[in-house]
């Protein structure tokens, strides 16, 4: 089930599992699929061993009995060492090979889950905390790794040497097996009782150690914001909330285990002292020898660990399910496709007729840029509708395309959906209505993959990952040449970072950039984006993190990057999109006009109202906000 959808009767039995230790062991077993033959070798090396052990007993008797009667012990001594060293020896290969096979089980399982986690739909990273996500892969998959490699072998071998040694025993003695019997089976109901409590708490434990990873990790990744609104108090007691929740599922957890194993404890020395003190009697009146009696002690005393290792493993299994269940929940959580239609994706669609096939001057629409009419756009958007949730939508007809090699900015308030835009474009969500189109070809009809090798992406988050500087510029292809790295570096005006870090290059760059400034992690992921030559590239907020200085370079960039591929901008500064060749306004989520930056003063009021508060009326004429000076 490694990174995909746990099948129907699998999840039945995860449910069943809450009532049922039989179906819960059965979904632990499931787990070890690929690894069966390890078990049985295991299972037989330890069975084996525990053979050997249920062997030394008949072979004490023999010697307290001889040593009684005056014969020679020595030989039964040698059979009784090496029985005992030839048992040592097959327990450690089996525990060996069930650690292995844990491992294999616990791999296995994290290498689903980071492939699913890293394929989430992103609607799904919008309802789970990403840290909660990571404790799944981290803390769940480890206590699993212990029931795999323990809890089930120690149940099966457990139980068949427990029968064994009940058998010896009642050939020995019933009488004294029906008394061990009675003690046993109380302290079985007593467990019993314990195993849901006990699987209830663990999970609870484990879903308060997912939220402690979650609340840290909120806390860590804002600590400038954190530490400026002298909040560290704050957050270390919400966090600390999560860990006295975790604190308190596993003293209730340890509370119900401690309970359970001084049971069966008091149950195993009860029986041994009953059989220690009627046994005696018993040969002091001549009802039994006393090589019988050691027998049945040593017996009874090999039924400790067995009957122990099985009441163990029935509650591990039930802790372990509380694992699992997180686990599971992960597994079945709907991922991106992995691949669409290979026809669609070769074969070209029709051009998209309408609004959106972009080279006229309808609103919001056209282009403005004289293209050939043959050339389709790198992009085109046609009555496009989207919502996060369905019952509130952002976008309410969105259409306009961008040409090849042209520059595209969008503008508007905040809240427009400029940004929804670019969530779209990416195929990071599907729109309600209306259709995207990539070189004319329908978005439906290619998959994921086929349009982001058409797009690259500068976020107004600027994502700079830890590593080098080199890292960070060939993410997105890590075999490029030097010479395609001074190439981006050289559009991307990064020279002079790349002279000022120690090492240049190989300069570590911290964590999320840290030793960076924001502009130039801005420059480094336009450098990215750029190694990767797109047929779109698109800016979310390029400017965000620049001064006026840089923010002018920046424009000259986008001339050049012009001239290579698309650009698709988004941009709060009119400044940096003004000498745009197209300009889309959003308003509302509906594209309302579209033009070139002096057309839109003319004949668009918002785009008029956003120029007049940046003081960008034309002529040096002042705005709104320096008039009001």
């Amino acid at each position: 089930m490694t990174g995909a959808t746990a099948p129907p009767g699998e999840r039945a039995a995860v449910t069943a599992a809450g009532t049922s230790t039989l179906a819960a062991v059965a979904t632990m077993y499931r787990l070890t699929a690929g690894h069966r033959t390890a078990i049985a070798v295991a299972s037989v090396l330890t069975l084996v061993g525990s053979a050997l052990g249920l062997a030394q007993p008949l072979v004490a008797r023999q010697v307290v009995d001889a040593s009684g009667r005056g014969h020679v012990i020595w030989p039964l001594l040698v059979l009784l060492g090496a029985l005992f060293v030839v048992e040592a020896a097959t327990g450690a290969a089996g525990r060996f090979l069930l650690e292995r096979m844990g491992e294999g089980v616990v791999r296995q399982l994290r290498l689903g889950l980071v492939g699913r986690l890293l394929r989430l739909e992103m609607r799904e990273y919008d309802r789970h905390r990403g840290a909660d996500l990571i404790s799944r892969v981290t803390a769940d998959t480890t206590l699993l790794r212990e029931v795999v490699s323990q809890a089930l072998v120690d149940l099966v071998t457990g139980s068949l040497v427990a029968a064994g040694a009940i058998a010896l025993m009642a050939w020995l003695d019933l009488l004294l097996l029906f008394l061990v019997a009675v003690t046993v089976a109380v302290a079985a109901v007593l467990v019993a009782s314990l195993l849901a409590g006990i699987r209830h708490a663990s999970e609870q434990m484990q879903g308060s150690v997912g939220a402690i990873a979650a609340g840290l990790e909120r806390a860590l990744s804002a600590l400038p914001m954190v530490r400026v609104h002298r909040a560290e108090e704050r957050e270390a007691a919400g966090i600390g909330a999560r860990v006295d929740a975790a604190y308190g599922a596993g003293v209730r957890t340890a509370k119900l285990a401690a309970v359970m194993s001084s049971a069966v404890e008091l149950a195993v020395q009860g029986s041994f002292l009953i059989v220690l003190v009627v046994g005696g009697l018993r040969v002091n009146g001549r009802a039994g020898s006393l090589g019988d009696l050691v027998a049945f002690l040593l017996y009874a005393s090999y039924l400790v660990l067995p009957l122990s290792s099985v009441f163990r493993a029935v509650g591990l299994v039930q802790r372990g399910m509380g694992a699992y269940q997180r686990i599971d929940e992960a597994l079945r959580l709907p991922v991106e496709p992995a691949a669409g239609p290979a026809a669609k994706d070769r074969a070209p669609a029709p051009r998209p007729s309408g609004p959106s096939a972009g080279h006229g001057t309808g609103t919001g629409t056209g282009t403005g840029t004289g293209r050939p009419p043959h050339e389709r756009p790198v992009l085109a958007l046609r009555d496009v509708h989207f919502g996060y949730d369905p019952r509130r939508p952002v976008l309410r007809g969105v259409s306009f395309s961008v040409p090849q090699r042209r520059h595209v900015a969008l503008v508007g308030r905040s809240g427009a959906g400029k940004s929804t835009v670019f969530a779209l474009v990416a195929r990071f969500y599907e729109p309600d209505a209306g259709a995207l189109f990539f070189q004319g070809r329908p978005a439906t009809g290619l998959t994921r993959d086929a349009c982001r090798r058409r797009i690259a992406l500068v976020d107004q988050n600027t994502h700079v990952v830890h590593g080098t500087l080199r890292d960070n510029i060939t993410y997105a292809v890590p075999d490029a040449t030097d010479a395609e790295i001074r190439r981006v570096i050289e559009l991307a005006r990064l020279e002079e970072v790349v002279d000022r870090l120690p090492g240049g290059l190989s300069a570590l760059v911290g964590e999320h950039g840290g030793t960076l400034s924001g502009g130039e992690r801005q420059r480094v992921a336009l450098a990215r984006a750029l190694l990767a030559r797109p047929a779109l590239l698109l800016l979310d907020e390029p400017t965000s993190h620049l001064d006026a200085i840089n923010e002018a370079a920046l424009t000259t960039v986008m001339k050049d990057v012009a001239q290579e591929c698309a650009l698709l901008v988004i941009a709060h500064r009119l400044s940096t999109v003004q000498h745009a060749d197209h300009i889309v306004v959003l308003e509302d989520g509906r594209t309302t006009a579209g033009g070139r930056h002096e057309e839109l003063l003319a004949g668009n009021a918002l785009y008029r109202e956003l120029a007049d508060s940046q003081m960008l009326r034309p002529g040096g004429e002042p705005g709104a906000g320096e008039r009001g000076r």
